[in-house]
């Protein structure tokens, strides 16, 4: 269990981070640093601490990443990046309520959380190789083209996938693109890179891999 302290959140209670440093929760380490949290990290292994009692409890999924602030437990990737920006007003990690740029920042929010994430491990596990048109249009993912022709009209040409400013959006594409492309899930598209690359040089991207990397290499 680690504490990692750079400023309080904004009310007295604890923000504990639960997590595996090989898994989806490397993004919202990736926030936590971007908002300059003060939380409590608790390392979690698969099979084990994970799927115990006292876990199970927060998180009936019995997987990671998860928040719990208070009595408040959010379990999903991007629905702790969202509640994060929120938290954190001051850091600007999501556009003002009601602008178009807000809009859009839910859009590919849930995107990358549905089609993106859906359509990627069904490619990983072979379950895309005998898709039927029918089957493409009942599956709430589609078909892979659409979803990677989709991501190129997201990102081409963008330094951020929401207007102007940097935002939670960023964190959980850049951070998905990244790793699908690496793992042979998406294609390696020039847009794509030049997307994600440089967002993830930013120095709270860099600290946050700096520790989960650590552990990684800590582990026996």
């Amino acid at each position: 269990m680690q504490q990692h302290s750079t400023q309080k959140t904004n009310n007295s209670d604890t923000l504990r981070f639960f997590f595996h440093p090989m898994s989806r929760a490397r993004s919202v380490r990736w926030m936590l640093e971007e908002c300059q949290a003060t939380y409590e990290a608790v390392l979690l292994d698969y099979g084990t601490s994970m799927k115990a009692p006292a876990y199970l409890a927060l998180n009936p999924m019995g997987k990671v990443p998860a928040l719990q602030h208070g009595q408040t437990v959010i379990s999903e990737t991007a629905a702790a990046l969202a509640y994060l920006a929120d938290l954190f007003p001051e850091r600007q990690l999501a556009p003002a309520v009601g602008s178009a740029e807000r809009g859009s920042y839910y859009r590919w929010l849930f995107f990358v959380a549905g089609p993106v994430e859906a359509i990627t491990t069904a490619q990983a596990e072979g379950w895309l190789a005998q898709q039927t048109l029918q089957q493409a249009q009942t599956a709430g993912y589609g078909r892979m083209e659409d979803v990677i022709g989709t991501l190129q009209l997201a990102v081409q040409g963008k330094t951020y996938v929401c207007g102007t400013h940097f935002s939670a959006a960023d964190i959980y594409l850049s951070t998905y693109l990244a790793w699908a492309c690496q793992h042979g899930q998406l294609p390696k598209l020039p847009e794509f890179e030049r997307y994600y690359q440089p967002l993830m040089a930013r120095p709270a991207a860099l600290r946050a891999k700096q520790i989960d990397d650590s552990l990684i290499s800590a582990q026996p």
